[in-house]
């Protein structure tokens, strides 16, 4: 509940002016005792006679006549549904500017920009941190790997290999911390085309939380790989399951010929879905890798 609300001095002075007449002053002696005009008590005794003390009460202006009709503002959830590149803009974000052109091109409307920030929360909407997701993605696949391949990915631990998930990252120039509105309790997905542009690193992680990385400033290769796994195979001792996407370094003749050696034959590999690093989730990872970066 919010704060009460607080009665306007006037208000206060129109009742007050009422109470005394009807403690029998007279409307000369309640215009002096207020500091107004006789007038002005006469007619606040007219509106009082005729409905009463409720009629003394203050009534706020209503303001100026919405631009947008209720129906048009009805419409506004689905022009953001539609996101903001189809409006010429570049990412999906909704800033309070871009909110203001979209409704400018769709209603002739114009409003400043940060008015359309009020507009969007009065419909519900709220500002969040977006989670990202690539426009390569299957999801079915996504979804048939979890419920069908992962169970059996399991039964490596009865076999006593350890179980690394392997990936490739890039770090690059993507709108990644930002936020943008979306309705109250509906996390915002941005779907962007990822590259390995620029700084690229290679990690595996197990789910009792070892972690192994290298980084250089070059796209990773097959040979990168390669010097990758012989890495793994000189830090973990047994055997290992590697679990990683289908991407073709991971797929070339140089990474077959590690497989086929005699250190190699300590590895099994099993293929994920393409960019789909949240399959992670199917891992019970300890407690204090939760959350992190």
């Amino acid at each position: 509940m919010g704060a009460p609300k607080k009665t306007d001095w006037r208000e206060k002075r129109r009742k007050r002016a009422w109470e005394l007449k009807q403690q029998g002053w007279q409307q000369k002696d309640i215009a002096e005792s207020l500091g107004v005009t006789e007038g002005a008590v006469n007619q606040w005794m007219a509106r009082a006679r005729e409905g009463g003390e409720e009629a003394l009460k203050a009534h706020p202006a209503k303001g100026a006549r919405p631009r947008l009709t209720a129906e048009q503002q009805a419409q506004i959830p689905a022009v953001l549904a539609k996101g903001a590149s189809a409006y010429g803009f570049q990412g999906e974000v909704w800033t309070s500017r871009r909110r203001a052109v979209a409704i400018k091109r769709e209603f002739g409307v114009s409003y400043h920009p940060d008015h359309c920030g009020y507009l969007v929360r009065k419909l519900g909407y709220s500002l969040q941190k977006p989670v990202t997701r690539a426009t390569q993605r299957n999801e079915k696949a996504i979804e048939d790997w979890k419920a069908q391949h992962w169970p059996r990915l399991k039964k490596a631990e009865h076999e006593k290999r350890t179980i690394v998930f392997v990936d490739e990252a890039g770090f690059y120039l993507l709108p990644m911390l930002v936020r943008t509105y979306a309705p109250r309790g509906h996390i915002p997905v941005l779907r962007v085309k990822l590259t390995r542009d620029h700084l690229s690193a290679i990690g595996g992680i197990t789910p009792q939380g070892r972690l192994f990385m290298q980084m250089q400033e070059r796209a990773y290769k097959a040979e990168d790989v390669v010097r990758f796994l012989q890495m793994l195979l000189r830090k973990i001792s047994g055997k290992l399951l590697i679990i990683w996407d289908g991407s073709p370094i991971h797929r070339a003749e140089v990474v077959k010929q590690v497989l086929a050696s005699p250190m190699g034959k300590r590895v099994h590999l099993e293929r994920l879905p393409g960019y789909a690093p949240d399959l992670r989730g199917c891992v019970k990872w300890p407690e204090k890798l939760v959350g992190k970066e």
